[in-house]
C-alpha cells in the first residue's frame, strides 16, 4: 500500500502550483513553477487515478449489502482489486527521487578504444547511430568535434543534443562498446574484436559550474596563412586546460571565437559530471551497479555483426535486431536498462 499521506501532500503541492499558475505568478517565478508543475503532473494524475480506484473499490463493497446492486458489485470488484496492485507499482516508480540532470540537454564523447583502424570505424557507426536516434526522437543533434580517421572512421567525436528528456534517454550509454566483426581490411574473413568508449554527460549551466579564468589555460592554433579575411577563421583550434583537475578539452572548428564556447562548454560538462559522480559515491559507496553510474571502465556492450546479436552485460539483454539498432532504433535497450534502473532503487527503497 502506498502511504495516503504522502499521496495527499503530492496533490495538495500540485494543486498549489496549478493555482499560482492560474493567478498569474510573478515573472521571475513563473519559469521554476512551470517545470516543477510539469514534472509532478504526471505524478499527480497516477495519484488521482489510484484514489479513484479506491473510492470505487468502497463504494463496489458497499454495493454488497444492496439486493438490486449485488450482482454488479461482485462484477466490478475482481476487476478493480487485480488493476489496483498495478496502479501502486506505477505510483511507486513515479515517486521514485529523480536525476536532477534528467530533464537536461546532453554531450557525448565518441573515442575509438582498442582495435586500431575497426575501433575507429566502429567510433564512427556509434556515432552515426546515436545521430540516428536523435532523428527518430525529434531532437537537436549539433557536431561540435569531429575529427575524421584515414579510413573514413574518426578518431574524435562530440556533439551536442538537445530535446526533451536527452539525459534521461542516454545516460546509460556511457561505457566501453564492443564490436565483434569482419573488418573491411580483412582479407582472410577473420572475426575482430575491436572498442569504443562513449561517455554521456549532462550539460551544465555556467550557474552550476563556476571556473574562475585563474583555474584555466587556454591555447590557441592558428594558420600561419596570407592573413586577410581567414586569418582567424582558418586551423583556429583551442585547447582549454583545467589545471585543478587536469582536464583537457580542445575544439577545432574554423572560428575561433566559436571554438572557445564549445570547449569551455564541453569544459563545463565534465567537471558537472565529476562533481555529480564524486557526490553519487558519497552517497552510495557500496552500490556496485553500473546502470545509471556512467563507470566507463568495464565493458557495457557487444555488437556482433555475424550473428546479428547485441548484448548488453549489465542487465543480460540480448537481442537480434543489431542492423535496426545501429540504424537508430534504441527503444527496446533504453527501455530495459530503465526498467532496471527503476527496479534497483524500488529494492534500495524497500530494504
Amino acid at each position: 500500500m502506498v502511504p495516503l499521506d504522502k499521496l495527499a501532500q503530492i496533490t495538495q503541492r500540485f494543486e498549489f502550483l496549478e493555482a499560482r499558475l492560474n493567478a498569474g505568478a510573478a515573472p521571475s517565478e513563473i519559469a521554476q513553477i512551470s517545470r516543477e508543475y510539469s514534472e509532478l503532473k504526471p505524478v499527480a494524475d497516477e495519484v488521482a487515478a489510484y484514489r479513484q480506484a479506491l473510492t470505487d473499490l468502497e463504494d463496489a463493497q458497499a454495493m454488497l449489502t444492496d439486493p438490486e446492486m449485488k450482482a454488479l458489485a461482485e462484477e466490478e470488484i475482481p476487476a478493480l482489486r487485480a488493476r489496483i496492485p498495478e496502479m501502486e507499482d506505477r505510483l511507486r516508480i513515479a515517486l521514485l527521487p529523480k536525476d536532477a540532470a534528467d530533464a537536461r540537454p546532453a554531450i557525448i564523447e565518441i573515442r575509438p578504444g582498442t582495435g586500431g583502424d575497426e575501433a575507429s570505424l566502429f567510433a564512427g557507426d556509434l556515432a552515426r547511430m546515436y545521430q540516428r536516434y536523435a532523428e527518430r526522437m525529434g531532437w537537436r543533434f549539433e557536431v561540435l568535434e569531429h575529427q575524421a580517421s584515414d579510413l573514413g572512421g574518426i578518431k574524435e567525436f562530440t556533439a551536442h543534443i538537445q530535446g526533451e528528456g536527452v539525459y534521461a534517454k542516454l545516460k546509460y550509454e556511457s561505457g566501453v562498446h564492443r564490436v565483434q566483426r569482419v573488418p573491411e581490411t580483412e582479407a582472410g574473413g577473420r572475426i575482430h574484436t575491436s572498442a569504443a568508449t562513449v561517455a554521456v554527460l549532462p550539460e551544465a549551466e555556467e550557474v552550476d559550474i563556476v571556473i574562475p579564468a585563474s583555474d584555466i589555460r587556454i591555447d590557441t592554433m592558428r594558420s600561419s596563412g596570407a592573413g586577410g579575411q581567414h586569418v582567424n577563421t582558418t586551423d583556429s583550434a583551442v585547447r582549454i586546460t583545467h589545471i585543478p583537475s587536469g582536464i583537457v578539452v580542445t575544439s577545432s572548428e574554423k572560428s575561433q571565437h566559436q571554438n572557445r564556447a564549445i570547449a569551455m562548454q564541453v569544459l563545463r560538462a565534465r567537471l558537472f559530471e565529476a562533481e555529480r559522480d564524486r557526490l553519487a559515491n558519497e552517497r552510495a559507496a557500496e552500490r556496485k551497479s553500473q546502470v545509471g553510474s556512467g563507470d566507463r571502465s568495464e565493458r557495457i556492450r557487444t555488437y556482433n555483426f555475424p550473428q546479428g546479436r547485441l548484448t548488453d552485460h549489465r542487465i543480460n539483454l540480448t537481442l537480434y535486431a543489431l542492423n535496426q539498432i545501429v540504424a537508430g532504433d534504441l527503444d527496446e535497450v533504453i527501455a530495459a536498462l530503465t526498467a532496471h534502473d527503476q527496479a534497483s532503487k524500488l529494492a534500495e527503497m524497500e530494504a
